[in-house]
C-alpha cells in the first residue's frame, strides 16, 4: 500500500523541479546589461504560415559582453526577425547591414537595475507560490488515500516528506534570485 504514496512524493519532486526550471528559465530573460541568445527565447516570426521561433530561422551569437548578433538562414527573414524583436517589449534596437542583424545593449542605470531586481524577485515569488500550491495539492492527494485505509502515520510521513521537498525547492529559488540579483547589480 505504500507504493501509492511513495508516487505522490515522486510525483510531487518532479512537478516542484519543473517549477523551479521554468523560474530559471523566465530569469535568464531578464537582462543584466550582458548580451545573451536567451533574451530572443519565446520571439517568434511568421516562417511560411506557420509561426517559429527565431532560434530556429537563425544564427545567434553574441560578438561581445553587449552585443548580439543574428545571421538569418535565408536573408528574406531579416525584416521579419527585425520587426519581431522591436515589437517584442524587451526594449531592443535592431540594426542590420543587409546579412546580419546586430543589437547592442545599451549599459543599464541604477533605476534599470533596481527595476531588473523587482522583476526578478516577481518571477520569484511567482515560483514560490507555484511550489506551495504543489505541496498543497499532492498533500490532498494523500489525504484522500487515507479513506482507502492508509494509516495517519503513513500520511503525516508522506506530508512531512512533501514539506521536505518544498523547503529544499524554494531554497533553490531563493539561491537562483541571489545570484540574478547580484548579476544585475554588477556594474
Amino acid at each position: 500500500m505504500e507504493g501509492e504514496l511513495k508516487k505522490i512524493v515522486e510525483d510531487a519532486s518532479v512537478t516542484m523541479a519543473k517549477a523551479v526550471d521554468h523560474f530559471e528559465i523566465e530569469l535568464s530573460k531578464i537582462r543584466a546589461g550582458r548580451a545573451s541568445a536567451a533574451m530572443l527565447d519565446g520571439i517568434k516570426i511568421e516562417y511560411y504560415g506557420s509561426p517559429t521561433l527565431i532560434a530556429h530561422v537563425a544564427n545567434i551569437t553574441t560578438s561581445d559582453a553587449r552585443t548580439l548578433v543574428i545571421e538569418p538562414y535565408e536573408k528574406n527573414l531579416i525584416s521579419a526577425i527585425e520587426k519581431a524583436i522591436r515589437e517584442s517589449n524587451l526594449g531592443l534596437t535592431p540594426t542590420n547591414d543587409g546579412i546580419r542583424i546586430r543589437i547592442v545593449l545599451p549599459p543599464l542605470t541604477e533605476e534599470r537595475r533596481k527595476q531588473l531586481v523587482k522583476q526578478a524577485k516577481e518571477e520569484a515569488e511567482n515560483a514560490r507560490i507555484a511550489v506551495r500550491n504543489l505541496r498543497r495539492d499532492y498533500n490532498e492527494q494523500a489525504k484522500k488515500l487515507a479513506k482507502q485505509g492508509y494509516s495517519e502515520d503513513m500520511i503525516k510521513a508522506t506530508e512531512t516528506e512533501i514539506q521536505k521537498l518544498t523547503d529544499n525547492y524554494i531554497k533553490m529559488i531563493d539561491n537562483y534570485l541571489h545570484k540574478k540579483e547580484t548579476e544585475i547589480m554588477t556594474v
